[in-house]
């Protein structure tokens, strides 16, 4: 079980990483693009972008913590 639960952490890992360096490059790109948008058009493209390498990274977490709980809850039988 740790065998597939380890690499899988590991790489999942990976991904919330990934994510939070895209979404704070797209967050980076964005406040120069945001001062020319007018707001009464709703979110911007890059808004729009940044809310979902948010909910990647979000969703990558909760898998890494779902995969480490399963990994000690093994551990302990």
């Amino acid at each position: 079980m740790k065998y597939i639960a380890i690499p899988l952490i590991v790489v999942l890992i990976i991904m919330v990483v990934v994510s939070l360096v895209r979404g704070i490059i797209a967050f980076m790109a964005s406040t120069r693009q945001d001062i020319e948008h007018n707001s009464a058009d709703g979110p911007s493209p890059m808004q729009l972008r940044q809310n979902q390498l948010m909910f990647a990274r979000i969703k990558y977490q909760a898998l890494a913590v779902l995969a480490i709980v399963v990994l000690l809850t093994a551990a302990k039988h």
